[in-house]
């Protein structure tokens, strides 16, 4: 398995960033994007992330090939919430299905207490077994399932949301 590396993601990073989401949409698996978004329109939750709080990590190999991302984000927008936050994971197509999602986690289980983050929510499509099997494998439980609040090219999708406590 491959020595993995995080680092902060850069402003120049950002058009990798946005392709490796890109390439999701199609399976209609991942994300409720239903279309390509571009880098502009990214800027925003770019913007919102900081390596003190809300990181946004590239992974890479020992080459520094970049093989993914993983970004941490605030959890409904209050003062509450901060110590929740979103998870999510992203890896370039050649890179899926070789284990690093676990390798993944396991950093982000890891350093989130470092961040003031107690608890990391999956937001998971119902059908996307193979991200909730590697959830629940990393110790992860659903704490919702909200039936059929998603339409993909007309079929209706339920979204589970996973959580874990790492503090």
């Amino acid at each position: 398995m491959s020595q993995l590396t995080f680092r902060d993601a850069r402003q120049q990073d950002l058009p990798l960033i946005v392709a490796i989401y890109n390439t999701t949409i199609a399976s209609r698996m991942v994300t409720a994007d239903t279309s390509p978004v571009s880098v502009e329109s990214r800027q925003k939750w770019f913007d919102e992330h900081s390596p003190s709080k809300r990181p946004l990590w590239l992974v890479e190999d020992e080459n520094n090939n970049m093989l993914g991302w993983v970004s941490f984000q605030s959890f409904y927008g209050r003062p509450a919430y901060d110590a929740t936050v979103e998870i999510s994971i992203y890896l370039d197509e050649q890179q899926r299905g070789r284990g690093l999602g676990k390798q993944i986690l396991l950093y982000c289980i890891d350093r989130a207490p470092s961040l003031g983050v107690h608890t990391l929510l999956g937001f998971i499509f119902a059908h996307n077994l193979p991200s909730i099997t590697l959830f629940e494998k990393m110790g992860f439980q659903e704490w919702a399932d909200l039936p059929n609040i998603a339409t993909l090219d007309g079929v209706e999708r339920s979204l589970k949301i996973l959580g874990k406590r790492v503090s």
